[in-house]
């Protein structure tokens, strides 16, 4: 064979080579020469990676965990005029997942659902208030289909948290973990009931701490890339240790559903006002009476700081706290006792879980020099922002508003110390007690007045028989009070 003829023979050979190595790497998808060359050129593919940065194994977590968080529905009515009261819970529920209020009605039933977490095996559970606020009844179901009526012990509107207890014993609780400890990028995951879809389970990083959201100043969230939708609220949130770090709360959404923002509220935060529903049955929150702004590069100029760390003064509440401790407008606060203040949103939560009359010290820049000023905390006034489950003695466990006879209806009745129906809601209302009826009777015994049927029901059992009278008719409605 010619020397030429051979050298081409040969060239032929090794590019047929190069192209069987390209196939090889690329599979069906043979490059254009250009690209084979490269290929073959390219370094050889990165080692697989190391144990340790391995995904998580979220199976396993959760199977520990799974057990101990239940699905929390409840029911109760809502009343809507043009539009829904921005003072019904319902409408809070819908405010917090972005979603659309229901259409106009004059009253209707109101069901919703959430998720909560055991954190102690006699059944204490947490979960957020604005998913059990104003509740008639709260069902909880467990993994293993048990279901439990709950009561209330109490909630917190300014940290939305709310303590449930149920029946139960030798229940599975989770451990609490340390949200100091979580870091920016951790995975962190979550579980609940999306949309009804039980124990479902969602994973993610943390995407920053500290959050302040302009409703729910007190509250320092962690903010997660956790794919979380009504349902979830009130579930835990979970490191990859299976330990509880924050309460699923909020999401930042304009279509209504997931957008790749979520918001938990810190389980030290949650656990803070567990403690004082469980002992006190209220919440009390500390209180400086200042409003406060950021500090930006501009103002520190002006104030002649050297950092734009601090909470900027804007104005000071008459009578307040910080009024009788002479805080003035422009005065920006460094410090609170030895926390220093890197931004104005970490001021509130500080304060708020101070408990009232606590004697506190602060660092303040005034007027190009540090100052320090002590004073005493007050307390945010509670009947707005928290309540306990002492408020539903107001409508007795049968769910009835009720009114003593006027003089026009005592002529027209048998009995004239019966108590008229105002509005009717819970056991009452299942059982087809309507306003207007008069309730002349439980179990056998006469109703006088409302402290007396409240001191009959303190002794029934869980079924009571209500006589009451109805266009001139008498009949007994039995009552399931759960």
């Amino acid at each position: 064979m010619p020397a030429s003829i051979f050298k081409r023979s040969l060239l032929a050979v090794t590019l047929l080579a190069a192209l069987g190595a390209g196939y090889a790497k690329f599979g069906s998808e043979v490059g254009r020469p250009g690209e084979v060359v490269a290929a073959v050129a390219a370094p050889a593919p990165a080692a697989p990676p190391r144990a340790g940065t391995a995904l998580p194994d979220f199976s396993t977590i959760v199977e520990h965990v799974g057990p101990a968080v239940v699905n929390i529905s409840v029911s109760g009515s809502a009343k809507t005029a043009a539009a829904m009261d921005p003072n019904d819970p319902m409408f809070e529920f819908f405010r917090r997942f972005g979603m659309p209020s229901p259409s106009p009605r004059d009253q209707a039933p109101a069901r919703g659902m959430g998720s909560g977490f055991i954190i102690s095996a006699d059944g204490l559970i947490l979960t957020n208030a604005h998913v059990v606020a104003d509740a008639d009844e709260v069902t909880v179901k467990l993994t293993d289909r048990r279901e439990f009526k709950a009561k209330v012990v109490g909630f917190d509107k300014v940290t939305d948290v709310a303590v449930l207890r149920i029946d139960a014993t030798g229940l599975p609780a989770l451990r609490l973990g340390d949200p100091a400890r979580t870091r920016v990028g951790d995975w962190v995951l979550a579980i609940g009931a999306p949309f009804g879809f039980e124990n479902s389970v969602t994973a993610g990083i943390v995407s920053a701490k500290s959050r302040s959201l302009a409703s729910d100043s007190y509250v320092p969230f962690i903010q997660t890339d956790v794919a979380v939708n009504p349902g979830n609220s009130g579930g835990p949130l979970l490191n990859l240790e299976g330990e509880v770090v924050g309460i699923n709360s909020q999401i930042y959404s304009r279509s209504g559903g997931y957008q790749g923002i979520s918001f938990a509220i810190p389980i030290d935060v949650a656990m803070n006002i567990k403690e004082q529903l469980v002992q006190h049955g209220k919440v009390s929150h500390g209180r400086l009476g200042v409003s406060i702004q950021e500090v930006s590069q501009a103002l520190a100029e002006s104030f002649a700081l050297k950092s734009t760390a601090g909470a900027l003064i804007s104005s000071v509440e008459k009578g307040s706290p910080a009024a009788v401790a002479g805080i003035e407008p422009g005065d920006i606060i460094l410090k609170l006792n030895d926390t220093a203040i890197g931004r104005s949103s970490d001021l509130p939560p500080l304060v708020a879980a101070i408990k009232p009359g606590t004697q506190v010290k602060l660092q303040v820049w005034r007027k190009g020099a540090n100052h320090e000023i002590a004073l005493a905390v007050g307390e945010i006034p509670g009947p707005k922002l928290a309540a306990a489950a002492s408020a539903e003695a107001d409508k007795s466990r049968l769910g009835l508003a009720l009114r003593p006879l006027t003089p026009n209806e005592r002529r027209q009745v048998d009995n004239p110390d019966a108590l008229v129906v105002e509005s009717v809601s819970g056991p009452a209302a299942r059982a087809g007690i309507q306003a207007g009826d008069i309730v002349v009777a439980l179990n056998g015994q006469s109703v006088r007045d409302v402290a007396q049927l409240r001191s009959l029901l303190d002794k029934a059992g869980k079924n009571v028989a209500l006589l009451i009278e109805r266009e001139n008719a008498r009949i007994f409605v039995p009552i399931d009070l759960g």
